[in-house]
């Protein structure tokens, strides 16, 4: 498993997060789509930082039947699917992330929520 909190008094780093889950994967779970799940870090990464003003962990791990990378972070409001904004307003990461993971569940946890994203293992792949 790989878990990566929040820097003390630092915004955060999506670079930081992309590396780690890329050296997991490579290890653990080289059947995953890497790019989609590296995509789905950093818009995780990038959305709490930006979106809450605490503490977040994301949490990586690959189990015999998927690939779980978790979310947690301070702010109780889920994410909000908004309308792409092509003049460079954002809008697309939520989107993202819905379309790249095999599932998405979002669950409050009693000081902040709980962002899930899974990979189903393909029946001939190894983890």
């Amino acid at each position: 498993m790989v878990v990566l909190d929040s820097p003390q008094g630092a915004q955060g780093d999506s670079a930081t997060a992309r590396e780690a889950a890329a050296a997991y994967l490579a290890q653990h779970c080289p059947w995953a789509d890497l790019d989609a799940v590296l995509l789905v870090v950093s818009e995780l990464v990038t959305n709490a930082v930006r979106h809450t003003s605490g503490w977040w962990r994301l949490r990586l791990r690959a189990g015999q039947e998927q690939l779980v990378v978790e979310m947690d972070d301070s702010s109780c409001d889920p994410p909000v699917p908004r309308e792409p904004d092509f003049s460079g307003g954002g809008g697309f990461g939520w989107h993202m992330v819905q379309r790249l993971a095999g599932h998405v569940e979002v669950r409050p946890l009693p000081d902040g929520k709980r962002v899930r994203a899974t990979w189903p293992r393909p029946a001939d792949g190894a983890c």
